[in-house]
């Protein structure tokens, strides 16, 4: 843990191990996080439990997602985090608890429904069809809002020919905001991978989600492109109102990026707040450093 904590960038452990500093940056005003008032939620979660064969994965975790907010989720290796965002889209149904999205009450999230409850994701791995275009890979993910029957589609009459017409300027428009006009017609497949991240997040913005789910963005990227993507999701947040759930490992640019941050450990909640506040709690920096914990872990989280 030590290690880990140690290597993330833009961080460094000084004095006794119970201050996380992030060395001041130049960040342009359009760069800031907002922090005004709260606003209305569009996600809550309570008193989650989650377990498999009698392994507890997330236990009691309490959490709420506002709307146009960039909420992070970080924690040590196995806290939970890749638990709780498969949970929030769908893949797991939770043994305890409830869940509340766009107010109404779910046991667990409908995955085929996902898209048409305001909720887009990303995943760790590409998921791009390799062998089409740029351009075609964002038009294929607009198909949430079309309408138009077989007879209409093999025709190109009508309302298939608006729906079509409407998915190539959303996507046009979004390979413009993403700056990805210089290979909109190449395939997907043949791009550097910080480029295929771009596409793939396009792609989860062409359904327009109120809600988006970035799982490790900057995952294996270079500094350049970790960069690039920070700026995007800043500019969705901006543009579009969008509430963007994090799950990153470079704990600089969660600090840099956040509103709020919740942390996990053990499948716990062991912290949530402002960068500020997340930066200098003691069970933060105690779960990230390994010290002694002065209590034993509850059996069942060992």
């Amino acid at each position: 843990m030590t290690e880990e904590i140690l290597s993330a960038p833009g961080f460094r452990v000084h004095g006794t191990p119970n201050i996380l500093e992030a060395p001041p940056k130049a960040i342009s005003a359009s760069a800031i996080p907002l922090r005004t008032s709260p606003r209305p939620e569009i996600l809550r979660l309570e008193e989650i439990t989650l377990s498999f064969s009698g392994v507890i994965a997330l236990k009691d975790v309490s959490l709420d997602i506002r709307r146009g907010e960039i909420r992070s989720i970080i924690g040590p290796n196995g806290a939970g985090k890749s638990s709780l965002i498969n949970l929030i889209s769908g893949i797991y149904r939770p043994s305890r608890g409830r869940i509340y999205l766009n107010g109404r009450k779910f046991r667990r999230v409908p995955t085929h429904r996902l898209a048409r409850l305001g909720v887009a994701r990303t995943f760790q791995n590409l998921a791009l069809f390799g062998g089409l275009s740029v351009l075609d890979n964002i038009k294929l993910a607009r198909g949430i809002h079309r309408r138009a029957t077989l007879v209409e589609e093999l025709s190109g009459l009508g309302r298939a020919r608006r729906e079509e017409a409407d998915a190539l300027a959303r996507a046009g428009s979004l390979i413009d905001f993403l700056g990805l006009g210089s290979v909109r017609d190449r395939l997907a497949g043949s791009l550097p991978y910080g480029m295929q991240k771009r596409v793939e997040l396009a792609r989860a913005l062409a359904a327009e989600p109120a809600m988006l789910l970035l799982d490790e963005p900057m995952a294996g990227m270079t500094p350049a492109d970790k960069q690039t993507m920070a700026e995007s999701i800043r500019t969705i947040r901006a543009e579009f109102g969008t509430a963007v759930v994090l799950i990153e490992h470079d704990i600089g640019m969660v600090m840099e990026l956040s509103d709020r941050i919740a942390v996990l450990d053990y499948g716990r909640k062991i912290a949530d707040g402002t960068p500020a506040e997340i930066r200098t709690d003691p069970r933060v920096i105690e779960a990230y450093t390994g010290v002694v914990h002065e209590e034993s872990e509850p059996e069942d989280l060992r």
